[in-house]
């Protein structure tokens, strides 16, 4: 079997297994019989224990991680992502990779990780310290499913040592770190990065529920999550409000509401104008990052201003979310979280990347 096929076949057996989780119930199916007999139990114990070990990985948080995972490990859609690299098949010098995961939501590096696997090299992992035990699961699963390719992956607590290229997401303080230290090594280093809304005002209700998960899902903590909008100069900002109304519940997470009620005293005392319906702080701001339970808004008269702001802004946005035809390379609300393969963190072609370091 060549490597390609053994990667989809062993990674597509994955993504059914997760796929179980979000109705934590066994799918009966003989392909899935060994993995769920070895592995079935001690994952779902997993996910009750994850939110005590760390509470912003709430189990709704990472069984929506592990869905958006298995819908982008189906088969066909592996076969689509991979077809344009038909080197994954064939040989070449394996490299050892090192890889600095980030931990703001739930299995964030995962897409990282399957890159190096899919390219044929070997992976030296360090995991954040927020998400420690996901990673190191799924590897043991993968293992069952195929133990040479999960093989070739290896996790450490120490620095990245002999590694011959580098793929690494931090902060931008750390970034500076990582650009100086791997400077003599092919790498990519990812910085801080957030989403963007662009309303145009003619939003059905639907799309506005779909604009509060992008704002809300993973309590906002990640590089996709909406945290900058762009309104119209005459747009009412109460009836956005109303709508994100439904996300209420969150702020009975106790991390949440807490980082809600800070910000709200800092901007109180400091006498800052907010929009505040109790699950977030609207604030008039022109930052693109703003802190969890806030979201930043700027008013526009002129599509065009716009327009210059996001390429102006373009090493700060991960994503923009909106309606309008007239901005390229939107996203339509509701699909921040759903990224498929293909759409690569910061517009880097990772797997590509990684296939030319053979």
């Amino acid at each position: 079997m060549h490597h390609k096929e053994r990667f989809i076949h062993a990674f597509t057996l994955l993504g059914k297994f997760l796929k179980q989780f979000q109705g934590d119930s066994l799918i009966r199916d003989p392909s899935l019989e060994r993995l769920n007999e070895k592995h079935f139990e001690s994952f779902s114990s997993m996910l009750d224990h994850e939110p005590i070990l760390n509470p912003w990985f709430t189990r709704s948080n990472v069984v929506r991680a592990l869905s958006g995972i298995s819908r982008m490990l189906e088969r066909g859609i592996l076969e689509k992502w991979l077809d344009p690299y038909p080197e994954a098949d064939h040989g070449g010098k394996e490299r050892r990779i090192g890889l600095v995961m980030a931990g703001n939501i739930p299995l964030v590096g995962f897409h990282d990780m399957m890159c190096v696997m899919a390219s044929g090299h070997q992976l030296l992992a360090r995991t954040s310290s927020k998400d420690d035990r996901l990673p190191k699961e799924l590897v043991k699963v993968l293992a069952t499913l195929d133990p040479e390719l999960a093989g070739r992956i290896r996790f450490t607590d120490d620095q990245l040592r002999g590694i011959d290229a580098l793929i690494a997401t931090g902060s931008n303080n750390t970034a500076r770190y990582f650009d100086y230290y791997f400077r003599d090594i092919p790498h990519i280093i990812r910085k801080n990065r957030n989403g963007v809304a662009v309303l145009t005002g003619n939003e059905s209700a639907a799309e506005y529920v779909g604009l509060g998960e992008d704002i809300f899902t993973y309590f906002g903590m990640g590089c996709r999550n909406v945290t900058k909008l762009y309104i119209p100069e005459t747009y009412d900002l109460k009836i956005l409000m109303g709508h994100l109304d439904r996300f209420l519940h969150l702020r009975q997470h106790h991390k949440y509401g807490n980082n809600v009620d800070y910000y709200r005293s800092i901007y109180l005392m400091n006498r800052i104008p907010l929009l505040d319906n109790g699950v977030v702080l609207l604030k008039e701001d022109p930052a693109i990052a703003s802190p969890v339970g806030v979201v930043f808004y700027e008013r526009y008269s002129d599509i065009g201003w716009v327009q210059d702001q996001l390429a102006g802004l373009n090493e700060e946005i991960q994503c923009v979310v909106s309606i309008d035809p007239e901005i390229h390379g939107t996203i339509p609300p509701g699909s921040t979280q759903d990224p498929m393969p293909w759409d690569y963190a910061d517009g880097v072609d990772t797997l590509g990347f990684l296939m030319e370091l053979k």
